[in-house]
């Protein structure tokens, strides 16, 4: 399991493994959060294992699962709520973790604005640079 910082309490991932769980708690995460369609993915690494493993770890477990087509405003105000309602850092989770630093960069682009998102995701290895001119709509910069 490789974990990436892109604030201090949300983090990234790319696919995690119901084993991951146990790491998982003791890496001091409250929430994780799929982010991940079913259909991506074998039985084994679908929703419904990940999230009885985490949750027998005592972890708290979400589903969003996200696409370019519900890469909508109201996942984005989901996936933000999420997180602000988590008592504790929150992990989510992708193929590789992109689209769950997109839709945090697309929840805060306005807060933080265009470069410190964008920074933040190229330090933890995502180059968001193509998604510069919605971030900077986003962000009232446009």
């Amino acid at each position: 399991m490789e974990t990436r910082i892109i604030s201090e309490t949300y983090h990234v991932s790319p696919q995690i493994s119901p084993e991951d769980a146990a790491a998982l708690r003791e890496a001091g995460y409250s929430l994780v959060i799929c982010n991940r369609p079913d259909g991506e993915v074998p039985p084994a690494l679908q929703a419904e294992s990940i999230g009885q493993a985490v949750t027998s770890a005592g972890l708290e477990f979400a589903v969003l699962p996200l696409t370019h087509q519900t890469m909508t405003a109201e996942n984005i105000l989901k996936q933000s709520e999420l997180v602000a309602k988590a008592n504790g850092k929150v992990l989510a989770y992708c193929a590789s973790g992109t689209r769950s630093t997109v839709i945090w960069a697309l929840g805060h682009a306005a807060e933080l604005g265009v470069d410190e998102v964008l920074t933040r995701a190229a330090e933890a290895g995502y180059d968001l640079s193509g998604l510069r001119p919605t971030l900077e709509t986003l962000a009232g910069e446009g």
